[in-house]
Protein backbone atom coordinates (compact mmCIF):
# COMPACT_ATOMS: atom_id res chain seq x y z
CA UNK A 1 0.00 0.00 0.00
CA UNK A 2 2.81 2.41 0.81
CA UNK A 3 4.40 1.96 -2.61
CA UNK A 4 1.29 3.13 -4.44
CA UNK A 5 1.05 6.18 -2.16
CA UNK A 6 4.68 7.12 -2.88
CA UNK A 7 4.15 6.58 -6.60
CA UNK A 8 1.03 8.74 -6.54
CA UNK A 9 2.84 11.49 -4.67
CA UNK A 10 5.72 11.35 -7.14
CA UNK A 11 3.34 11.57 -10.09
CA UNK A 12 1.52 14.49 -8.47
CA UNK A 13 4.82 16.31 -7.95
CA UNK A 14 5.81 15.65 -11.58
CA UNK A 15 2.46 16.90 -12.87
CA UNK A 16 2.68 20.05 -10.75
CA UNK A 17 6.23 20.73 -11.94
CA UNK A 18 5.23 20.33 -15.58
CA UNK A 19 2.16 22.51 -15.07
CA UNK A 20 4.24 25.23 -13.40
CA UNK A 21 6.79 25.14 -16.21
CA UNK A 22 4.14 25.33 -18.92
CA UNK A 23 2.30 28.08 -17.06
CA UNK A 24 5.48 30.12 -16.66
CA UNK A 25 6.28 29.76 -20.35
CA UNK A 26 2.73 30.77 -21.29
CA UNK A 27 2.93 33.84 -19.07
CA UNK A 28 6.27 34.75 -20.58
CA UNK A 29 4.94 34.47 -24.11
CA UNK A 30 1.66 36.31 -23.46
CA UNK A 31 3.38 39.27 -21.80
CA UNK A 32 5.31 40.12 -24.95
CA UNK A 33 2.94 42.78 -26.38
CA UNK A 34 3.68 44.94 -23.35
CA UNK A 35 7.39 44.57 -23.99
CA UNK A 36 7.00 45.29 -27.68
CA UNK A 37 5.28 48.61 -26.92
CA UNK A 38 8.63 50.14 -25.97
CA UNK A 39 11.28 49.21 -28.54
CA UNK A 40 14.11 50.51 -26.35
CA UNK A 41 13.21 48.05 -23.56
CA UNK A 42 12.63 45.12 -25.90
CA UNK A 43 15.88 45.48 -27.79
CA UNK A 44 16.90 48.10 -30.31
CA UNK A 45 14.91 47.42 -33.47
CA UNK A 46 14.06 43.80 -32.66
CA UNK A 47 10.58 42.95 -33.89
CA UNK A 48 7.89 41.47 -31.70
CA UNK A 49 7.90 38.13 -33.50
CA UNK A 50 11.68 37.79 -33.26
CA UNK A 51 11.51 38.65 -29.57
CA UNK A 52 8.77 36.03 -29.04
CA UNK A 53 10.71 33.28 -30.79
CA UNK A 54 13.92 34.24 -29.00
CA UNK A 55 12.28 33.97 -25.60
CA UNK A 56 10.62 30.71 -26.57
CA UNK A 57 13.98 29.32 -27.74
CA UNK A 58 15.66 30.38 -24.49
CA UNK A 59 12.90 28.77 -22.42
CA UNK A 60 12.98 25.61 -24.52
CA UNK A 61 16.75 25.23 -24.29
CA UNK A 62 16.68 25.53 -20.51
CA UNK A 63 13.65 23.27 -20.09
CA UNK A 64 14.81 20.52 -22.42
CA UNK A 65 18.32 20.55 -21.01
CA UNK A 66 16.92 20.29 -17.47
CA UNK A 67 14.70 17.37 -18.50
CA UNK A 68 17.64 15.64 -20.17
CA UNK A 69 19.83 16.21 -17.15
CA UNK A 70 17.16 14.85 -14.84
CA UNK A 71 16.82 11.72 -16.95
CA UNK A 72 20.61 11.29 -17.09
CA UNK A 73 21.04 11.77 -13.34
CA UNK A 74 18.23 9.27 -12.70
CA UNK A 75 19.91 6.61 -14.82
CA UNK A 76 23.50 7.31 -13.73
CA UNK A 77 22.51 7.85 -10.09
CA UNK A 78 20.73 4.54 -9.73
CA UNK A 79 23.63 2.71 -11.36
CA UNK A 80 26.08 4.61 -9.13
CA UNK A 81 24.18 3.68 -5.97
CA UNK A 82 24.15 0.05 -7.03
CA UNK A 83 27.89 0.07 -7.70
CA UNK A 84 28.55 1.96 -4.47
CA UNK A 85 26.70 -0.67 -2.47
CA UNK A 86 29.08 -3.32 -3.82
CA UNK A 87 32.33 -1.32 -3.79
CA UNK A 88 32.36 1.77 -1.52
CA UNK A 89 35.84 2.76 -2.74
CA UNK A 90 34.34 3.84 -6.11
CA UNK A 91 32.66 6.90 -4.57
CA UNK A 92 34.97 9.49 -6.17
CA UNK A 93 34.70 8.02 -9.66
CA UNK A 94 30.93 7.68 -9.44
CA UNK A 95 30.55 11.26 -8.22
CA UNK A 96 32.31 12.44 -11.39
CA UNK A 97 29.80 10.58 -13.58
CA UNK A 98 26.84 12.09 -11.74
CA UNK A 99 28.44 15.55 -12.00
CA UNK A 100 28.88 15.14 -15.75
CA UNK A 101 25.21 14.26 -16.08
CA UNK A 102 24.26 17.38 -14.11
CA UNK A 103 26.43 19.49 -16.41
CA UNK A 104 23.88 19.04 -19.19
CA UNK A 105 21.52 21.44 -17.40
CA UNK A 106 24.28 24.03 -17.11
CA UNK A 107 24.93 23.79 -20.86
CA UNK A 108 21.25 24.52 -21.55
CA UNK A 109 21.35 27.50 -19.21
CA UNK A 110 24.44 28.86 -20.96
CA UNK A 111 22.75 28.49 -24.36
CA UNK A 112 19.67 30.37 -23.13
CA UNK A 113 21.85 33.16 -21.73
CA UNK A 114 23.60 33.44 -25.11
CA UNK A 115 20.22 33.61 -26.87
CA UNK A 116 18.97 36.34 -24.53
CA UNK A 117 22.19 38.33 -24.96
CA UNK A 118 21.73 38.15 -28.72
CA UNK A 119 18.19 39.58 -28.40
CA UNK A 120 19.11 42.53 -26.20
Amino acid sequence: MKTSVKFGAAMLALAMTLLAGLGGTALLLTGLPALAAEPAAAGAGVGSEIWTWGLAAAAASTALAALGAGFAVAKVGTAAIGALAEKPELFGRLLIFVGLAEGIAIYGLIVSILILNRLA
